[in-house]
This record gives C-alpha cells, structure tokens and sequence, in this order.
C-alpha cells in the first residue's frame, strides 16, 4: 500500500511539473487580404524567411528563425468562424528587437520604407523607431540601452 501512495504521489508531482515546465511558443496571427503584399513587405524589407504557404495561410520566420508570425486569408472555408474576421488595421503592434537599430533603419530608408516614428531615444532605454506593414500593424524596432538617470 505504501509502495501504491508513494507512486501515485511521484507520478502527479511530475504530472504537475510537466505542466509547469512545458516549453511555449507563440506564434501571432493576423487575418488579411493582403496576403501578397505581406510577404513582400515581410521579405524583402525585414529579411523574414517563408516556412510554409498556400493559398490561404502564409508562415514566416525571422532571419534568425527564432520567431514566426502568420497571415490567414479572411472568411476562408477550412477555418472555423473564430478565425475568419479580417483584421481592422488598428490596435496590434509588434516588437521586433536589434542588436543595432541604427543599422536597421539605415538598410530601411535606404529601400524607401516608410518612417511612422523617425529613430530616436526614449528615457526608459529604447533606441527606437517604428515602420507599419501592408496591414496597418505598428512595427517598433529596437535596441534596448541604459534608461536615462
């Protein structure tokens, strides 16, 4: 009997750790038309790599592939009603951080993307400036340095 307690309690005790030590990752999503003009920008602006596309769903990764993002064509029949509302082009940004954002945005103005916010720095530490993609997402990119005293 004491054996049976004792590996009931070992076996929900790693139960509990396994579900406290479970790797995430997140993969944002947005729901588009602009499924095309997403990959360019994405592509050829930012250096993203294609991991998988068809004609409703686009995956991409950052150039060092340790993040992904992906776009889903609106009202699509394979997809559930939660996911077929088109993205309004308001209140989703995105974070994208840089070992030299002043590299970053030299390469961005040089292909004549649009500045949202010229590079500059903030009192908390950023070094930072802002672009916006075919879909309205606000895109921050950033090197975090010491906030100011």
């Amino acid at each position: 009997m004491r054996t049976l307690l004792l590996t009931v309690f070992v076996t929900i005790v790693n139960l509990t750790n396994a579900q406290t030590t479970n790797k995430m990752k997140l993969n944002a999503g947005v729901i588009t038309e602009k499924l095309q003009e997403t990959k360019k920008f994405y592509t050829e602006a930012l250096g993203f790599g294609v991991s998988f596309e068809n004609e409703f769903y686009l995956l991409l990764h950052t150039p060092d592939q340790s993040a992904e993002i992906s776009f889903l064509q609106p009202n699509h029949p394979s997809q559930k009603p939660i996911f077929q509302s088109e993205f309004n082009g308001k209140g989703v940004y995105l974070t994208i951080e840089v070992e030299n954002v002043d590299e970053i945005y030299k390469q961005l103005k040089d292909k004549g993307v649009q500045m949202e916010i010229e590079i500059r720095n903030e009192p908390w530490g950023d070094r930072h400036f802002a672009i916006k993609d075919p879909n309205g997402i606000g895109i921050d990119i950033v090197t975090y340095t010491q906030p100011e005293e």
